[in-house]
């Protein structure tokens, strides 16, 4: 870490979180991103490489190939930001899985947090 740049411990008032979610394909991930991003309950949406993903669903175990997204967000939009993917998700039982960042460049987190704020909040 470069001299003056200290990560940003514990940012109360921002409340940043990563959130990992997983779609069927390159399309429907570019979509929800973009879709994310336009109503403002994320700041930025990775797009990973496609993996294969195992798991046992209704019984069986399944194996298929999901594109992971991470989606950079805070406490405040992640309502919003989880009820938009619960509608465009075509899985039955989408993974949304919050992990709060208890760390990281004080301005980078100020612009997720100005990033995810709506005009009328």
């Amino acid at each position: 870490m470069s001299p003056g740049m200290k990560p940003n411990i514990n940012q109360d008032m921002n409340d940043i979180l990563l959130i990992i979610t997983n779609l069927p394909d390159v399309a429907s991930a570019e979509k929800l991103a973009r879709q994310l991003v336009d109503a403002r309950a994320a700041a930025c949406v990775n797009q990973l490489a496609p993996c294969i993903s195992t798991y046992r669903w209704q019984g069986n175990i399944e194996t298929a190939t999901e594109v992971p997204l991470l989606i950079k967000t805070t406490q405040a939009a992640y309502p919003r930001l989880e009820k938009l993917i619960r509608d465009a998700h075509p899985y039955e039982l989408p993974e949304i899985i919050a992990i709060p960042v208890t760390a990281g460049l004080p301005a980078y987190l100020d612009w997720v947090s100005s990033e995810t704020i709506t005009p009328k909040e």
